[in-house]
């Protein structure tokens, strides 16, 4: 006897929801930081602004800005030197009665006010001085800790505003390191595709495209953003800010994070500011590239041609160092599972090494 006609388990309902937070307004160009004070009111942020920045950033960009937004609300201005766990509080105690922040500057200075504006529920714009990283328009930031540095889920900015000539009058480094975090998407969706194959995690094909595209855009272009000019750092900055897009969509860092970003949080832990973050995600991209069997020759090609360093040397650091900041790359963030965690040899890592300088 069948159980068609028996009507007693309730009908499932399709229940698959979360949040997903993305920036509203997203302006790149040439001198459009005087837009600031539109954006502000387009998104009804309020009348009182916390400006956070650096001791130079402030010079560069702060400064105008504080004055544009005086014109409309009260601004009180944060300079801070760093994004420590003491710098942070400072920081937040100074926003209290702020009704939003914008950020100007570096990784640090946007980490700050990406985790301060969470902390006390307001948005942040971002305003962003180099290209160095994807953070700009993302949802995560990094804080140091006696461990070395921590990747956190905080919320991406309400928007972004960064301006091209700025940004293109920046040391050529900053701008090759946020070319070679970009192009590191290109391993990091191969990671997520084997966690999936081999540990079940779920994957967002939406996010996985977004991410594989931007580095796409970033490769096919990379004679243009080696001319490093103000169209340079359009196209960095468009890659950037979808970048970000792409992990707000995915929900976590996963389309432009894996093996090799841990083995660049090793990196950090072992040599402490001996590279910027992209240029080391650049070369962990090489070798987990390798490991994957893919081309491996073309990522460091891609590299070589924005200016960015492809062996442990050019990063500033020893052959050793890389060796054990390979080894040591599967006990960062081990929940996630990518190429590094499938048991990698001393040998099999001194071997890999030593073929980054070959020809």
């Amino acid at each position: 006897m069948g159980g068609a006609s028996i009507k007693v388990l309730r009908e499932k309902v399709f229940d698959k929801s979360r949040w997903m937070q993305l920036p509203r307004d997203v302006i790149i160009g040439h001198n459009v930081l005087g837009e600031i004070p539109s954006v502000c009111r387009d998104l009804n942020l309020g009348s009182r602004a916390l400006l956070i920045a650096g001791e130079h950033t402030m010079g560069i960009a702060g400064e105008r800005i504080a004055a544009l937004l005086g014109e409309t609300c009260e601004v009180e201005t944060c300079v801070t030197h760093g994004n420590s766990l003491e710098e942070i509080a400072a920081v937040e105690k100074a926003g209290a009665s702020a009704d939003f922040m914008v950020g100007v500057g570096g990784g640090r200075v946007i980490d700050t006010a990406k985790i301060v504006s969470y902390n006390l529920d307001r948005q942040f714009i971002s305003v962003p001085t180099a290209a160095a990283h994807d953070g700009v328009a993302s949802s995560r930031a990094t804080v140091p800790s006696p461990e070395g540095n921590v990747s956190l889920s905080a919320h991406p900015p309400i928007a972004v505003v960064a301006d091209t000539g700025i940004i293109a009058a920046a040391p050529r480094r900053l701008l090759a390191s946020g070319c070679a975090d970009i192009i590191s998407n290109y391993t990091a969706i191969q990671d997520w595709e084997l966690a999936h194959r081999l540990r079940g995690e779920p994957l967002s094909e939406y996010a996985m495209a977004l991410s594989k595209m931007t580095a796409e855009i970033t490769v096919k272009n990379a004679a243009v953003i080696s001319a490093h000019t103000e169209e340079s750092a359009w196209m960095v900055m468009k890659a950037l800010v979808s970048s970000g897009v792409a992990m707000s969509i995915a929900g976590s860092s996963r389309p432009a994070s894996g093996g090799e970003h841990k083995f660049s949080h090793a990196l950090d832990r072992i040599a402490p500011g001996q590279a910027l973050h992209g240029e080391q995600c650049g070369l962990g991209a090489i070798i987990t590239m390798y490991l994957h069997g893919g081309d491996w020759r073309w990522i460091r090609d891609s590299l070589k041609k924005i200016g960015a360093p492809t062996t442990p040397a050019g990063l500033g650091i020893s052959d050793e160092t890389a060796v054990e900041a390979l080894l040591a790359a599967p006990s960062i963030r081990p929940e996630r599972f990518t190429i590094l965690d499938m048991g990698l040899s001393r040998e099999r890592a001194e071997a890999i090494v030593r073929m980054l300088y070959e020809e």
